[in-house]
């Protein structure tokens, strides 16, 4: 998948950002009427909103982030239920780390990139990529499909014993095992991912080729809107 670096603009009023084919749009921040909790909508899913916490690649809460909570369109947190339930039904639990994320996150994400003396996490999360690089190997941008409302980053759960499944990576590594075609050491490794990516595309949403955790509503209802409200 392409990913385009743009110039970031400013979130407080409504921009548009042009290109050759469409027109992008900033929503103003209060602009939340089509978005739901997914707990509401799939009460016994598995939060881990990393960016709420402090245990993720940038090592501290990200802009945004005011509560851990999982906000997604209507018609994303409904697929993502079928989902659910598909797979309830197989011994397994969504855990969700990520689902919509304000433009202010991603753009703190550009400020963390930037600066280079800051590699607090290396170590857990891209010991083999040089900072200064992520921006060049498509690590970050400053646009994400997160802020449109209808994309989730997800693992599954085995019910029995409560514990992840082992997806040949963790979530957030930046390196090629994170990617869904990557040729895991173990079987099980590449079982689990086609599982859980078997189960998504059967329900309407679509993968990238860098990140087996990250699936988009394929029919989103704001295919060019970028949202900047709070998590709250």
């Amino acid at each position: 998948m392409k990913r385009l670096f743009w110039l970031v603009l400013p979130v407080a009023m409504m921009l548009t950002a042009c290109t050759k084919n469409k027109v992008e749009t900033i929503a103003p921040e209060y602009d939340r009427s089509d978005f739901v909790e997914v707990t509401e909508v799939i009460p016994d899913v598995i939060l881990e909103i990393r960016y709420y916490s402090t245990y993720n690649f940038v090592g501290t809460r990200v802009d945004g982030y005011v509560r851990p909570l999982a906000l997604m369109t209507r018609q994303a947190a409904d697929s993502l239920k079928a989902v659910n339930d598909e797979l309830k039904a197989k011994g397994y639990r969504l855990k969700i780390w990520d689902t919509y994320r304000p433009q202010r996150a991603v753009n703190h994400f550009i400020r963390w990139a930037e600066d280079l003396n800051d590699t607090t996490m290396k170590k857990v999360f891209y010991p083999m990529v040089d900072k200064s690089l992520l921006f060049e190997q498509g690590y970050i941008y400053a646009r994400s499909s997160h802020s449109r409302g209808s994309t989730v980053d997800l693992t599954l759960i085995e019910t029995a014993t409560g514990k992840e499944l082992d997806m040949g990576s963790p979530f957030d590594w930046f390196g090629e095992e994170s990617h869904p075609d990557y040729r895991c050491k173990l079987y099980m490794q590449s079982f689990n991912r086609h599982l859980l990516h078997d189960a998504m595309i059967r329900h309407g949403f679509e993968g990238i080729d860098s990140e087996w955790w990250h699936f988009t509503l394929a029919n989103e209802p704001y295919p060019d809107t970028y949202f900047d409200f709070p998590i709250e």
